[in-house]
């Protein structure tokens, strides 16, 4: 049976709706709050930035022109006639319907460095995978490499301004006069993830050891591109893995950010927000992530709720004091994070897949075998078997059974394979049941 994806909900709390003068992204000065003067004219398009490896991110609007680029002086080099970009499984864990399929594309590596593209991808997601839960659940990822080959080595602003690449993607440093704020040409990206069997998240890795990074959620992509979001980040920077880190919490996880800005005031909204790692409500016994009220935290903090997120100082509390949602000093999701995270990667991937179609029906003698993701450390699965909605005790684990063996000489109609996902780190029983899948077949 095939999976069905859910719709990617809008995670955004309060997107920076204006536009930033020139002069004050220059100086790095945050976001103006909605209602400020705008710039000149074009597209505007918000994109989280990482002014340094230990700060907080911040949200910027970067203005595009009609030509849709965001840096007239970034050459972008078109494939070349007839050739299709070269795509290779870096893991492949299970079908493309049942997995998030994570895309790496490289900027500014030459034909002759796709090696060291290779290289640096897998440095960047192995350091990735090491956060909880990234560590654990791994499994239920597919990693495709999509060769990008640039005409010239390196990319645009790297070190100083003035320097120009032609590069695949367009990558370049300085994007509307902000030195860190590393952006790419979205429809060059979203031409070259499309060679992947599927892209649920694309991850952009530029060949530089300049530190940079930005963020793009889905609805700042061009109209109709089919995955949840783009990271982009350096690779040779020691630090730059995290701002892919915080990125998926947006994407996958539908996680806001937890930082605030000076000056931005109350939260402007009676509307209780969304994203779990957000609440309205200063009592803690009455904050939507009640069920881990005291915990100690990853983070150093006890689960509680702490004034400041969502870009506003007051009126709106999260979870800890810190987490990778506030700060990148810290490396960690808190357990509410971890959480939310875990609900999303059940959102696009299931635990339980077989190679049988359950769309036929099956014989009685005929052998059903199903096949668990590999996952390890937080998650805990139990595979059962049902026949006619009544457990089969004796059957629980069983990777391969028969209708006949479950059934005995009943005349078996249905049979159930059922994963379900039984990790401390959930506590929400909405989660709990989002943590289960199953596959059905009718027998003849």
């Amino acid at each position: 049976m095939p999976h069905r994806r859910k719709p990617y909900p809008r995670w955004t709390a309060a997107v920076v709706a204006a536009l930033v003068s020139a002069a004050a992204l220059v100086v790095g000065v945050d976001p103006p709050p909605a209602g400020a003067a705008t710039g000149s004219a074009g597209h505007r398009q918000n994109v989280e930035y990482f002014p340094d490896p230990w700060s907080a991110p911040r949200q910027v609007t970067v203005t595009t022109d009609t030509a849709g680029t965001t840096a007239p002086h970034a050459r972008t080099a078109s494939p070349a006639a007839g050739a299709a970009p070269t795509v290779r499984a870096l893991q492949q864990t299970g079908p493309v319907s049942g997995r998030l399929d994570l895309v790496v594309l490289g900027d500014g590596y030459t034909a002759a460095q796709q090696d060291d593209f290779t290289a640096d991808a897998e440095d960047k997601l192995d350091q990735i995978f090491r956060i909880e839960p990234y560590r654990s659940y791994r499994g239920l990822f597919n990693i495709w490499l999509v060769d990008t080959p640039s005409p010239e080595s390196g990319v645009s602003g790297d070190p100083t301004a003035d320097v120009r690449r032609t590069t695949a993607l367009g990558s370049y440093f300085f994007c509307d006069g902000l030195e860190r704020l590393l952006c790419i040409d979205p429809d060059s990206v979203t031409r070259y993830a499309a060679a992947a069997p599927a892209a649920d998240i694309v991850f952009v890795i530029a060949n530089s050891a300049k530190y940079g990074g930005a963020g793009y959620s889905a609805v700042d992509l061009p109209p109709g591109t089919p995955f949840h979001g783009v990271a982009t980040m350096s690779s040779d920077n020691d630090r730059s893995y995290l701002i892919g880190a915080h990125e998926l919490g947006h994407s996958i996880g539908h996680l806001a950010d937890e930082y605030q800005y000076a000056g931005y005031g109350p939260y402007p909204s009676a509307d209780e927000p969304d994203a779990a790692n957000l609440t309205l409500r200063r009592d803690p016994a009455a904050a939507k992530w009640h069920r881990w009220l005291g915990a100690q935290d990853p983070t150093g903090s006890a689960v509680g709720t702490y004034e400041g997120g969502g870009y506003y100082e007051t009126g709106v509390y999260r979870p800890t004091e810190t987490s990778l949602m506030r700060d990148l000093s810290s490396t960690d999701f808190n357990v509410v994070g971890r959480e939310a995270m875990i609900a999303g990667f059940y959102a696009d991937a299931d635990a339980l897949t077989s190679p049988l179609d359950t769309a036929r029906p099956v014989a009685s003698a005929r052998n059903i075998t199903v096949r668990l993701a590999p996952l390890t450390g937080l998650a805990r699965l139990r595979l059962d078997w049902y026949v006619d909605g009544k457990r089969i005790p004796w059957a629980a684990g069983r990777m391969t059974v028969t209708p006949r063996e479950l059934a005995g000489r009943r005349s078996a109609h249905r049979v159930t394979a059922v994963v379900s996902d039984r990790t401390g780190a959930v506590r929400d029983p909405a989660v709990r049941q989002a943590a289960s899948n199953s596959l059905t077949w009718t027998v003849r």
